[in-house]
């Protein structure tokens, strides 16, 4: 399917989710995400050696864009890729960077 033949309104949804992967920590947590089929919030900010708030306020954004999805286990939530191609759009920007 060609950009051309997409709907307006698909086209707009699509821009969203760009918008929402175009931040460093966003894109890092995408990449981790890529090679491990769910992780926690407790996970993925000590990975990242960020502020357990703040990597919870990016996996909302994820979240809120349908770009990632969530379970619960206890007193975790596990997050993982609704769609395994969106950790290869994050490899194709990086390797245009290099």
């Amino acid at each position: 399917m060609k950009i051309s033949d997409l709907r307006p309104e698909l086209l707009e949804e699509a821009a969203e989710m760009l918008r929402a992967i175009a931040h460093p920590v966003r894109m890092q947590i995408l990449s981790l995400l890529e090679y491990n089929e769910a992780m926690s919030v407790k996970d993925i900010h000590s990975i990242l050696k960020i502020e357990q708030a703040t990597a919870s306020h990016h996996l909302g954004i994820l979240k809120d864009k349908s770009i990632l999805i969530s379970r619960r286990e206890g007193r975790s939530t596990y997050y993982s890729l609704r769609h395994q191609n969106l950790a290869t759009i994050v490899n194709c920007i990086s390797h245009c960077v290099m």
